[in-house]
This record gives structure tokens, sequence and C-alpha cells, in this order.
């Protein structure tokens, strides 16, 4: 059976007992746990929450803390772990959600059947305060080919879910400062490394929700953000110059034009 790393970041904001909830649910909780967490803590953190990466590192011996002393964003956060990963297999997992039990059984049990798959995920919920007020479903393609075609115009993997081979990932230049779409940025340049991909068809983890991640979800810096990656695939083939311009028109129509209020309507009931 393959050894795991996961990969999880926090800072300074990330709630304490949000954080604890996450680590024990891909820890003891997990049917089949990991040999190493990566805990990337991202620049100084508050005295409360200082003291709880403490504790959890004295509970679960196999915390490995990784200490910042300057808050430099979620992609350099996490560079900086898969570079000192340990193992081929990496989880990853944000500081604030909940890993369903069997996760990683499934997730290696669909690695370990498929030697050519470099990355597999999953679906996920969405819920608000308590896993009881499940709010929505993300569900994504299954099949390599079926996840390729639905990247070309939207992200085609649910980033929280994933487990991937460390190789493939510093083999294509590993994560990169792309603002709120370090996921998605990375994901085109496996698609154009010809990595393999596959998604589990079943819920893999509880994502919590909130009216502020529409908000991030728009504005001039995240539309430059996704027109980057829409023209990193115009310019490796991957899609033509009409589907480049209906992307680019779709995402300024949707993350600039329309408020938050409208933004999060689109979110929640069309691109789901």
């Amino acid at each position: 059976m393959s050894k795991i790393s996961v990969l999880m970041s926090v800072y300074r904001n990330d709630s304490p007992e949000y954080l604890r909830m996450a680590v024990e649910s891909v820890s003891f909780k997990q049917t089949l746990q990991p040999d190493e967490i990566i805990l990337v803590v991202d620049g100084s953190v508050p005295a409360v929450l200082g003291a709880e990466i403490k504790n959890l590192c004295s509970e679960i011996p196999y915390i490995k803390p990784l200490w910042k002393s300057n808050n430099e964003g979620l992609g350099k956060a996490l560079r900086d772990g898969v570079e000192i990963a340990a193992n081929e297999i990496i989880a990853r997992m944000d500081s604030d959600d909940v890993s369903v039990p069997d996760r990683f059984e499934k997730q290696i049990k669909a690695l370990e059947s498929d030697p050519t798959l470099s990355i597999v995920g999953g679906g996920m919920t969405e819920f608000i305060d308590s896993l009881d007020n499940i709010v929505g479903i993300r569900t994504v393609p299954f099949a390599n080919d079926d996840i390729k075609s639905y990247m070309k115009t939207r992200c085609g993997l649910n980033h929280v879910t994933v487990m991937f081979k460390r190789s493939e990932i510093l083999r294509v230049g590993n994560y990169q400062d792309w603002f709120w779409n370090e996921d998605y940025y990375l994901w085109v340049r496996m698609m154009i490394g010809g990595c393999k991909f596959a998604n589990i068809p079943d819920i893999l983890v509880n994502v919590r929700s909130g009216a502020d991640q529409y908000t991030r979800r728009g504005g001039r810096k995240y539309f430059e953000s996704e027109k980057g990656i829409q023209k990193l695939m115009l310019d490796n083939n991957l899609i033509s110059f009409p589907r480049y311009c209906f992307n680019v028109f779709v995402r300024f129509c949707v993350q600039i034009v329309m408020p938050n209020w409208v933004r999060g309507f689109v979110f929640q009931k069309i691109f789901r």
C-alpha cells in the first residue's frame, strides 16, 4: 500500500476549531491513515491559532509543520509543501474542510488500479456552519477525456479533493502563484504535459461555504487570472480562438459585470 503525504496550508485568518476538524478528518479518522501531514504555516498567526497548531503537532506525531516568517500566498505555500514531501503520493486538504473517512482508501485504490494516472479527485459537498446543513454538491466528470474536455471551459477537478503523484506535479513546474486559481493553472499545465486525470464518482470532502466565496470569484484581478489560463490553453492548441473569445466573454460578464449576489446565484444554480 502506497504511503501518503497530506498537504495543507494555514494562515492568520483561519479558525483553530475548523483547523482541528480538518486535521482530524485526514488523520486518525481515516480508514487509511497518512504517513505525514505537511502543515505549511503561511506567515505569522495569532497566539490562539499557533497554540492549536502546536497542540495538534503534539497529539499527532506525523504532522510536519513548516513555519514561514512571511505570508506569500497559497501557491507558494503549496509549492514549498510539495518540495519537502517525503512521499510520492500527496493528498490536498484545506484548513477548514472535512474529508470523508474512506477518502484516502478510495483514492489509493484508484491510483493503484491504474498506474498511468497522475491525479485523482472526486465530488464535494458545500455546507454552512454544520455538516447537517448541506447547501450544494459539486460533481465533476469521471474519465480522463471527459475531464480534459470539461477543463476547456471550467476547472475539471475539485482542488480540495485531489490526490496526485509528486513527481508529476514537479515535472510540470509545481504549484505557482496565480491569483485564486493556483489549481486550475496547474491542471492546465498537467494537460499540456500529457498527464492522465480521473475523478471518483463519490463525495470525498465536505467544504465549508460562505457568501465571501462568491466575492473572491469576482473583480479585475480574478478575471485577469482566469483570462491568463484561457490564453495558456489557446497558445498550446487546447482551445480554438473562437472558444477562447467565448470563454473570456463569459468570464468578463460573470466576474466584472455581475454584482456579487447575482454571481452567487450563477455559481450555485448554473456553474454547478
